[in-house]
């Protein structure tokens, strides 16, 4: 569909937690690099068409995520990897995710403290991935279109929509759903499995752990891929 229009949807006033603007529903995809182009002609095709739909840009944005190995194992234990990240929306947040669970939302100082831990879990630094890019709002819309990076290589696009007037992802999927399609075509995803987990059905807008659940799904699943003309193994 390529010309969607927000109907009757105006822009609401925005929710705030602790200074900073709170957070929609949320959906994290990764785009298809398109036939015969690279990375960042595909990037910047999808900044076009956005920009045709009338988003404006506001700024820029990005992710990051750290590796952990544990030292060491507790008897009878199987090891889990702890992922240490960072988002430019949450400035002074960290969340750090065992794989598998729980998770854990703190501040900056976070970072200092897996330091002093190095001898319980080290740094696979090799396997630090990046994602940034282009912030635009379209009316309630937050577009993220951002190139995800390991080891300085391309490793995939990714592009992070949000709702921002509601925290039910039931009740705003298909209106997310046909915006996305608008300029992503046929590579719009089915809702993420993460709100499939919440009997309630509530995206967590205080702290995104839902929406870095899903940029640590996207990364682990893009570290295992090969792109075209990536020197990364």
């Amino acid at each position: 569909m390529d010309n969607f229009s927000p109907g009757s949807i105006q822009p609401k006033a925005e929710k705030t937690f602790g200074g900073k603007t709170s957070m929609g529903v949320t959906c994290v995809c990764q785009v298809p690099v398109s036939e015969g182009k690279s990375v960042q002609q595909t990037v910047d095709t999808m900044h076009k068409k956005l920009e045709q739909l009338g988003a404006v840009k506001q700024g820029s944005f990005w992710v990051d995520c750290e590796t952990y190995h544990p030292t060491g194992n507790v008897s009878g234990q199987p090891s889990k990897l702890l992922y240490v990240m960072h988002n430019s929306e949450t400035p002074l947040s960290c969340i750090a995710l065992f794989e598998g669970g729980p998770c854990l939302v703190a501040d900056t100082n976070f970072d200092v403290l897996m330091v002093k831990l190095k001898s319980h879990f080290q740094n696979a630094k090799a396997h630090k991935v990046e994602c940034r890019g282009s912030r635009y709002r379209y009316c309630d819309f937050l577009i993220k279109v951002g190139t995800v990076t390991m080891s300085s290589s391309a490793r995939g696009i990714s592009v992070e929509v949000e709702y921002c007037p509601c925290v039910v992802p039931g009740d705003c999927w298909n209106l997310t759903k046909e915006f996305m399609q608008s300029f992503l075509g046929p590579s719009v995803p089915e809702l993420p499995s993460v709100f499939a987990a919440k009997p309630e059905g509530l995206f967590a807008p205080s702290d995104c752990v839902d929406t870095m659940t899903q940029y640590l799904e996207l990364f682990n699943k893009l570290r295992k891929m090969q792109m075209p003309g990536s020197n990364v193994r």
